[in-house]
């Protein structure tokens, strides 16, 4: 039998066959649960190894250890039907235990290969996409889709999702309006494809359209949420806008009502509350006991999930950071140091990236600012290989500006603030010119001018220019 887009499977039952396809629509779509869907198709085929390796791929981009025992039981059934699979599908075995290995740049380029062969396989190109951005590969987020591209058409079936995937790539290597142009398509073709939503939205994050990006999440909610996977990341984007305008209540209701939750169980949801919090602070927004409470759910998963992929080290150790847990800082920074020993793509993030960074963040709570000033630097423009985009390692400039602040280093702040500026002049830019401003003079003792005065009549303009 061959699936929708022409590839031969290893099923002879078309009921099998009709459920997969579904279980993948459900995996572009971010909707349902393709794994329950899956399970409908194993049912009616238990010997269907495409579908036994969907799981293992679906389950792994999930980017969370404690899904491995169950990926491996996946591979294990499947590679015992070995000898019953087409060529294609022994291939993406092979890239799945790559994988599980922690050999992802070894199995990024085997899906690759199967690509050269397969350009139509939808499973490869949206594992391939994901760990492309774990890895924060942005050149092969564009170009592994330019490359199968040419064998898509509005004809295929699943065309828009590809076009979607495509439309990320592109604005992750800063081509924004064709971006824009690509993700616009497939939402004509697909308007429930969430992906293509997220990837307008960073087009309008990176160019500053602040309010344009508000309504833009805004018109299309019914799209993208709330029957949908990827929904919280849209809304922690809806955040970010509101963030940008000053309106900070906006940014914790959305918080408190999206974000925070039975979902936030999911790292990849996680991930966007502890980044939110830590913006927060950084803009002297009270967060109450929110810190303490992402901080929990963190600490729970430590012993399990510590170690495993250093962009959520970062981020847990924000949380502990931030709420001076010191037992657990200490506990994640081992785990981060025996991780970085090993030879799997992870450990050398951890030791290019994630370990630099968590002390950073560790010192910066601290309030060590030189010593966090000189570690984020250290790794800011290289921050890309522990993995995700443009928008979440703003997180590390913004830190870096704040650290300068308080420092008293005014040059160093408004040296990044400068390249903020230029890129994207918005409110918050212009929020950071004005808090260095205000500090530059509270920090001059030289000048003969009383630095609180100074601070005040600084404010008073920066409000009357507001």
């Amino acid at each position: 039998m061959k699936d929708a887009r022409g590839l031969a499977v290893s099923t002879s039952s078309a009921n099998a066959l009709e459920h997969f396809e579904a279980g993948l629509t459900q995996f572009h779509t971010y909707t349902g649960d393709p794994l329950a869907t899956m399970q409908q198709a194993l049912q009616a085929d238990p010997e269907f190894a495409l579908a036994h390796l969907f799981n293992a791929f679906a389950m792994y981009t999930a980017s969370e250890k404690r899904y491995l025992p169950a990926v491996r039981e996946s591979l294990a059934t499947a590679s015992a039907l070995r000898a019953k699979m087409n060529s294609r599908e022994r291939d993406l075995l092979d890239a799945a235990e790559l994988l599980t290995a922690g050999k992802w740049h070894d199995a990024s380029r085997a899906l690759d290969s199967i690509l050269i062969e397969y350009p139509r396989d939808a499973l490869a190109i949206q594992t391939a996409h994901l760990m492309d951005f774990f890895q924060g590969d942005a050149l092969n987020l564009r170009n592994r889709i330019s490359r199968v591209l040419p064998h898509w058409s509005e004809q295929t079936p699943g065309y828009s999702y590809i076009l979607g995937m495509h439309a990320f790539g592109l604005e992750e290597c800063n081509q924004y309006p064709e971006a824009e142009r690509a993700a616009r398509r497939a939402l004509e073709l697909q308007p429930r494809d969430g992906w293509a939503v997220h990837a307008v939205a960073h087009v309008m994050e990176m160019q500053g359209r602040i309010a344009e990006g508000i309504e833009w999440l805004q018109s299309r909610e019914s799209d993208w949420a709330p029957d949908n996977m990827f929904a919280p990341h849209n809304w922690w984007h809806l955040a970010l806008f509101n963030m940008d305008l000053g309106n900070f209540d906006t940014a914790l209701d959305l918080f408190d009502q999206k974000l925070m939750g039975p979902q936030t169980d999911m790292i990849l949801v996680l991930l966007d509350a502890t980044a939110l919090l830590w913006r927060l602070q950084l803009e002297g927004v009270d967060v109450g006991d929110r810190y303490e409470r992402v901080a929990d759910v963190w600490a729970a998963k430590l012993d399990e999930e510590a170690g495993f992929y250093a962009f959520n080290d970062v981020h847990a150790m924000m949380s502990f950071a931030a709420t001076g847990r010191t037992d657990e800082v200490a506990r994640l920074r081992r785990a981060m140091l025996s991780a970085a020993k090993g030879n799997e793509t992870n450990a050398a993030m951890t030791r290019e990236v994630g370990l630099p960074l968590a002390d950073a963040l560790a010192a910066f709570a601290k309030n060590r600012h030189a010593e966090a000033i000189d570690a984020i630097e250290s790794v800011r423009d290289t921050a890309n290989r522990f993995g995700g985009s443009h928008a979440q390692r703003d997180l590390l400039t913004l830190t870096l500006i704040d650290a300068s602040i308080h420092a008293g280093d005014q040059r160093r702040a408004r040296h990044y603030i400068a390249e903020r500026q230029t890129h994207k002049p918005t409110a918050w830019s212009e929020r950071l010119h004005a808090r260095s401003g205000r500090a530059g003079h509270a920090f001059n003792r030289s000048s003969g001018v009383d630095s609180r005065a100074a601070v005040e009549a600084q404010t008073r303009v920066v409000s009357l220019q507001t």
